[in-house]
């Protein structure tokens, strides 16, 4: 029988337009030895009171000088959407400075790095066109969609995270990442499929898989239970 898994302090990164919020039961699923942080980026829940970022690498910048006293003890990364991109250049920044990396890294709904970062820019979209790009994605409430004032206060959020995931450029010969890694998506994600996630074995030397799962987008919403396994397997791979 395996023993306990063993400490670990885990970051989750959450996706554009978001908070910490959709992840709050993350702690109480995940093994009791862990420790699970659920970040808020700049302008998003709990820090709504500071000024949002629109550029990832200044984010990661923001995250790492937050994140450094509590870099004690074996940690690792998760990202959704968004927060996969901010995770990866995290730890991109982390190996540059040769500083102490997570022991793995997790990337969900995220399409692995294109060479000329050809991304579509949504962010410039009309109101009514932004909308329907989001409520096909999924994630937001509907409330955001129906009460004009409620939107008003979501969509220069929304637009700024936005722009940040479409202007993000990989830095040219970064080379593959001393850390295991998994990737994740939904196999009926229509924004982020399957394919798009594949090139991320380029990206680390230990790859530990892709894994699909049922849903969209945003798979994991309605049941989080697959994907919080997938993790402790992973992370339990990545340890041994």
């Amino acid at each position: 029988m395996d023993g306990p898994p063993p400490p670990l302090r885990l970051f989750v990164f959450h996706h554009a337009g978001s908070s910490h919020v959709p992840y709050r039961q993350w702690p109480g699923l995940l093994p009791e030895q862990w420790d699970v942080r659920l970040m808020d980026a700049p302008g998003h829940g709990r820090l709504g009171d500071l000024p949002q970022f629109d550029n990832a690498a200044r984010l990661a910048d923001f995250f790492l000088r937050r994140i450094q006293p509590e870099l004690d003890r074996p940690y690792a990364f998760f990202g959704h959407s968004m927060g996969a991109l901010v995770a990866y250049e995290m730890t991109v920044q982390l190996a540059a400075g040769n500083r102490p990396l997570p022991m793995w890294l997790g990337l969900s709904a995220r399409g692995a790095p294109r060479a000329r970062g050809e991304e579509k820019q949504y962010h410039h979209l009309p109101d009514a066109e932004l909308q329907t790009h989001l409520e096909l994605l999924g994630g937001t409430p509907d409330e955001v969609f129906d009460n004009p004032d409620l939107w008003a206060l979501y969509d220069p959020l929304i637009r700024s995270d936005m722009r940040l995931v479409e202007t993000w450029r990989p830095r040219p010969g970064t080379p593959p990442l001393p850390v295991p890694m998994s990737v994740f998506g939904g196999g009926d994600d229509a924004f982020v499929p399957p394919r798009r996630l594949v090139g991320w074995e380029r990206h680390t030397e230990r790859f530990l898989g892709l894994r699909i799962m049922d849903g969209g987008h945003f798979y994991f919403q309605d049941d989080p239970g697959p994907l919080l396994r997938r993790i402790r397997q992973d992370v339990a791979a990545a340890s041994s």
